[in-house]
Protein backbone atom coordinates (compact mmCIF):
# COMPACT_ATOMS: atom_id res chain seq x y z
CA UNK A 1 0.00 0.00 0.00
CA UNK A 2 1.57 3.35 -1.02
CA UNK A 3 1.32 5.65 2.00
CA UNK A 4 -0.11 9.22 1.46
CA UNK A 5 1.98 12.28 0.61
CA UNK A 6 2.42 14.34 3.34
CA UNK A 7 0.86 18.04 3.18
CA UNK A 8 1.98 21.19 5.46
CA UNK A 9 0.39 24.25 5.96
CA UNK A 10 3.18 26.78 6.53
CA UNK A 11 1.93 30.81 7.41
CA UNK A 12 3.83 33.78 7.06
CA UNK A 13 5.65 31.70 3.74
CA UNK A 14 6.40 34.78 1.40
CA UNK A 15 9.88 35.81 2.85
CA UNK A 16 12.43 34.48 5.43
CA UNK A 17 12.03 31.96 7.48
CA UNK A 18 8.62 31.09 5.78
CA UNK A 19 10.31 30.68 2.67
CA UNK A 20 13.02 28.50 3.85
CA UNK A 21 10.26 26.34 5.52
CA UNK A 22 8.60 26.21 2.72
CA UNK A 23 11.65 24.81 0.21
CA UNK A 24 12.84 22.57 3.27
CA UNK A 25 9.53 20.36 3.40
CA UNK A 26 9.10 20.46 -0.39
CA UNK A 27 12.47 18.93 -0.59
CA UNK A 28 11.62 16.46 1.82
CA UNK A 29 9.07 15.45 -0.61
CA UNK A 30 5.87 16.83 1.37
CA UNK A 31 3.09 19.13 -0.56
CA UNK A 32 2.86 22.88 0.96
CA UNK A 33 0.56 25.01 1.62
CA UNK A 34 1.60 28.36 1.91
CA UNK A 35 0.15 31.57 3.09
CA UNK A 36 0.86 35.15 4.10
CA UNK A 37 -0.93 38.70 3.31
CA UNK A 38 0.97 38.89 -0.36
CA UNK A 39 2.17 35.58 -1.33
CA UNK A 40 2.41 34.88 -4.94
CA UNK A 41 1.29 31.94 -6.87
CA UNK A 42 4.04 29.21 -7.19
CA UNK A 43 5.01 27.56 -10.36
CA UNK A 44 5.64 24.57 -8.19
CA UNK A 45 2.01 22.42 -8.71
CA UNK A 46 3.27 20.85 -5.21
CA UNK A 47 2.97 24.67 -3.77
CA UNK A 48 -0.82 26.10 -3.28
CA UNK A 49 -0.19 29.97 -2.16
CA UNK A 50 -3.70 31.06 -0.28
CA UNK A 51 -2.93 34.76 0.26
CA UNK A 52 -4.47 36.54 3.43
CA UNK A 53 -4.66 37.87 6.88
CA UNK A 54 -5.16 34.56 9.15
CA UNK A 55 -6.02 36.93 11.97
CA UNK A 56 -9.24 36.80 9.90
CA UNK A 57 -11.04 33.79 10.90
CA UNK A 58 -12.24 32.90 7.25
CA UNK A 59 -8.94 33.48 6.00
CA UNK A 60 -7.50 30.71 8.16
CA UNK A 61 -10.43 28.26 7.69
CA UNK A 62 -9.86 28.50 3.85
CA UNK A 63 -6.49 27.88 4.26
CA UNK A 64 -6.73 24.48 5.34
CA UNK A 65 -9.74 23.84 3.41
CA UNK A 66 -8.24 24.29 0.31
CA UNK A 67 -5.30 21.86 1.61
CA UNK A 68 -7.62 18.74 2.02
CA UNK A 69 -9.32 20.07 -1.03
CA UNK A 70 -6.50 19.93 -3.04
CA UNK A 71 -4.19 17.72 -1.65
CA UNK A 72 -6.33 15.34 0.46
CA UNK A 73 -4.95 16.18 3.80
CA UNK A 74 -3.63 18.39 6.06
CA UNK A 75 -0.72 16.52 8.19
CA UNK A 76 1.61 19.29 9.57
CA UNK A 77 0.79 22.98 10.41
CA UNK A 78 3.64 25.59 11.13
CA UNK A 79 3.07 28.58 12.88
CA UNK A 80 5.42 30.92 11.57
CA UNK A 81 3.44 34.23 11.15
CA UNK A 82 4.09 36.99 13.74
CA UNK A 83 5.54 40.22 14.70
CA UNK A 84 7.59 41.78 16.15
CA UNK A 85 7.22 45.32 17.90
CA UNK A 86 10.13 46.58 20.00
CA UNK A 87 9.21 49.50 22.36
CA UNK A 88 9.27 51.00 25.84
CA UNK A 89 6.31 49.44 27.59
CA UNK A 90 4.44 52.95 28.07
CA UNK A 91 5.29 53.95 24.45
CA UNK A 92 3.07 50.80 23.03
CA UNK A 93 -0.15 52.17 21.44
CA UNK A 94 -3.48 50.58 21.35
CA UNK A 95 -2.51 49.98 17.53
CA UNK A 96 0.74 48.26 18.32
CA UNK A 97 -0.77 46.09 21.26
CA UNK A 98 -4.07 45.13 18.31
CA UNK A 99 -1.68 44.38 16.01
CA UNK A 100 0.34 42.00 18.31
CA UNK A 101 -2.48 40.53 19.22
CA UNK A 102 -4.30 39.88 15.91
CA UNK A 103 -1.39 38.42 14.02
CA UNK A 104 0.29 36.61 17.06
CA UNK A 105 -2.72 35.17 18.96
CA UNK A 106 -5.79 35.50 16.74
CA UNK A 107 -3.73 34.19 13.56
CA UNK A 108 -2.42 31.37 15.62
CA UNK A 109 -5.98 30.02 17.28
CA UNK A 110 -7.97 30.56 14.24
CA UNK A 111 -5.78 28.18 11.91
CA UNK A 112 -4.75 25.90 14.43
CA UNK A 113 -8.48 25.17 15.41
CA UNK A 114 -9.39 24.33 11.76
CA UNK A 115 -6.05 22.50 11.14
CA UNK A 116 -6.50 20.24 14.50
CA UNK A 117 -9.94 19.61 13.58
CA UNK A 118 -9.15 17.98 10.22
CA UNK A 119 -6.19 16.40 12.14
CA UNK A 120 -8.47 14.68 14.29
CA UNK A 121 -10.47 12.91 11.37
CA UNK A 122 -7.25 10.88 10.32
CA UNK A 123 -5.94 10.36 14.06
CA UNK A 124 -2.73 12.16 13.43
CA UNK A 125 -1.06 15.69 12.69
CA UNK A 126 1.46 17.83 14.00
CA UNK A 127 1.73 21.79 15.08
CA UNK A 128 4.84 23.54 15.37
CA UNK A 129 5.11 27.31 15.84
CA UNK A 130 7.63 29.46 16.31
CA UNK A 131 7.75 31.91 19.34
CA UNK A 132 10.75 33.36 20.92
CA UNK A 133 13.43 32.91 23.67
CA UNK A 134 12.67 36.34 24.60
CA UNK A 135 9.65 34.67 26.74
CA UNK A 136 12.32 33.10 28.46
CA UNK A 137 15.35 35.40 28.68
CA UNK A 138 13.79 39.00 29.25
CA UNK A 139 17.36 41.21 27.46
CA UNK A 140 18.06 44.46 28.90
CA UNK A 141 18.17 47.03 26.07
CA UNK A 142 14.86 44.87 23.95
CA UNK A 143 11.57 45.75 25.17
CA UNK A 144 9.69 43.18 24.31
CA UNK A 145 6.45 43.47 26.59
CA UNK A 146 4.18 42.37 23.59
CA UNK A 147 6.46 39.75 22.36
CA UNK A 148 6.55 38.10 25.94
CA UNK A 149 2.56 38.49 26.26
CA UNK A 150 1.46 36.60 23.00
CA UNK A 151 4.38 34.86 22.52
CA UNK A 152 4.72 33.54 25.88
CA UNK A 153 0.97 32.57 25.75
CA UNK A 154 1.46 30.25 22.69
CA UNK A 155 4.20 28.66 24.50
CA UNK A 156 1.58 27.99 27.09
CA UNK A 157 -0.81 27.07 24.43
CA UNK A 158 1.48 24.42 23.10
CA UNK A 159 1.90 22.80 25.98
CA UNK A 160 -1.96 22.30 26.92
CA UNK A 161 -2.34 21.41 23.31
CA UNK A 162 -0.14 18.83 23.54
CA UNK A 163 -1.61 16.69 26.67
CA UNK A 164 -5.21 17.58 25.02
CA UNK A 165 -4.34 16.09 22.16
CA UNK A 166 -1.66 13.02 23.10
CA UNK A 167 -3.48 10.23 23.28
CA UNK A 168 -5.53 11.58 20.17
CA UNK A 169 -2.39 11.14 17.51
CA UNK A 170 -1.61 15.11 17.53
CA UNK A 171 1.96 16.51 18.57
CA UNK A 172 2.13 19.76 19.31
CA UNK A 173 5.79 21.47 19.79
CA UNK A 174 7.13 25.32 19.66
CA UNK A 175 10.52 26.42 18.37
CA UNK A 176 11.67 29.48 20.50
CA UNK A 177 14.73 31.57 18.99
CA UNK A 178 16.62 33.87 19.35
CA UNK A 179 17.99 36.76 17.09
CA UNK A 180 18.21 35.40 14.01
CA UNK A 181 19.93 36.89 10.81
CA UNK A 182 17.19 37.65 8.16
CA UNK A 183 16.34 41.01 6.53
CA UNK A 184 14.52 42.73 9.26
CA UNK A 185 18.00 43.46 11.20
CA UNK A 186 20.36 45.97 9.33
CA UNK A 187 23.68 45.10 8.99
CA UNK A 188 25.21 47.69 10.95
CA UNK A 189 22.91 46.11 14.29
CA UNK A 190 24.36 42.49 13.56
CA UNK A 191 27.26 42.81 15.86
CA UNK A 192 25.52 44.13 18.75
CA UNK A 193 22.82 41.47 18.10
CA UNK A 194 25.54 38.51 18.09
CA UNK A 195 26.45 39.99 21.61
CA UNK A 196 23.22 38.92 22.96
CA UNK A 197 23.93 34.99 22.88
CA UNK A 198 26.38 33.36 24.38
CA UNK A 199 27.49 31.72 21.52
CA UNK A 200 28.48 35.14 20.23
CA UNK A 201 26.63 34.59 16.70
CA UNK A 202 23.26 35.45 15.59
CA UNK A 203 20.85 32.48 14.15
CA UNK A 204 20.50 31.77 10.76
CA UNK A 205 17.27 30.61 9.23
CA UNK A 206 18.55 27.49 8.80
CA UNK A 207 18.98 27.54 12.46
CA UNK A 208 15.74 27.13 12.55
CA UNK A 209 14.22 24.93 10.18
CA UNK A 210 16.47 21.95 11.14
CA UNK A 211 15.04 22.61 14.27
CA UNK A 212 11.60 22.71 12.83
CA UNK A 213 12.12 19.34 10.97
CA UNK A 214 13.62 17.33 13.93
CA UNK A 215 10.64 17.95 15.68
CA UNK A 216 8.68 16.90 12.58
CA UNK A 217 10.45 13.82 12.75
CA UNK A 218 10.73 13.28 15.93
CA UNK A 219 7.57 11.51 16.87
CA UNK A 220 8.05 10.61 20.87
CA UNK A 221 8.28 14.39 21.26
CA UNK A 222 5.16 16.38 22.36
CA UNK A 223 4.59 19.45 24.24
CA UNK A 224 8.44 20.88 23.42
CA UNK A 225 9.47 24.22 23.58
CA UNK A 226 12.83 23.65 21.35
CA UNK A 227 15.32 26.73 22.18
CA UNK A 228 17.14 27.59 19.16
CA UNK A 229 18.50 31.07 20.51
CA UNK A 230 22.37 30.46 20.79
CA UNK A 231 22.32 29.65 24.74
CA UNK A 232 19.87 32.68 25.25
CA UNK A 233 17.49 30.82 27.71
CA UNK A 234 20.43 29.50 30.00
CA UNK A 235 21.87 32.75 30.78
CA UNK A 236 24.59 34.61 30.40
Amino acid sequence: MNTPRKVVAITGASQGIGAALVQAFRDRGYAVVANSRSIKPSNDPDVLAVAGDISDREVAKRVIAQAVATFGRIDTLVNNAGIFTAKPFTQFTPEDYAANLSTNVDGFFHITQAAIAEMEKQGSGHVVTITTSLTDHAIDGVPSVLASLTKGGLNAATKSLAIEYAKRGIRVNAVSPGVIKTPMHAPETHEWLAALHPVARMGDIADVTQAVLFLESAGFVTGEILHVDGGQSAGH
